[in-house]
């Protein structure tokens, strides 16, 4: 009897396997015909990608000239004018020493107040 029950265990475990190749056959064969449109899927995904992050890279510089920009404030157009009648038309790069000469001609006070504007304008350094 015992033969007998290893014989009928071992016919059930040949059918479970029989089941279990055709199952993988099946899958084999699916995975063939679909194959392709995963790998465009794929490929899609990944140039979506690199799309997003170019533009994330191109927002964040975007981003950071900005934030630049907003911290330098405009000069007031009284501060502008009184430089202007001392010689100094543009003020983007200021050196201190030609400053001083150019505001040698006002009081102590109007120094002092061009140069505190200048400096809130981020123009010039502490």
């Amino acid at each position: 009897m015992e033969t007998e029950s290893m014989f009928v265990s071992l016919g059930e475990s040949i059918d479970r396997l029989s089941a279990a190749a055709a199952a993988l056959e099946r899958t084999v064969a699916w995975l063939e015909q679909h194959g392709g449109a995963v790998e465009k899927i794929t490929a899609a995904v990944e140039g979506r990608e690199q799309e997003l992050l170019r533009k994330l890279e191109a927002a964040e510089q975007q981003i950071a000239e900005l934030r630049a920009q907003s911290h330098r404030q405009t000069v007031p157009a009284s501060t502008m004018q009184l430089l202007t009648k001392q010689g100094i038309s543009t003020v983007d790069s200021i050196q201190a020493e030609s400053l001083d000469a150019a505001l040698s001609g006002l009081s102590l006070e109007q120094r002092i107040a061009v140069k505190a504007q200048l400096m809130r304008a981020g123009l010039l350094g502490r």
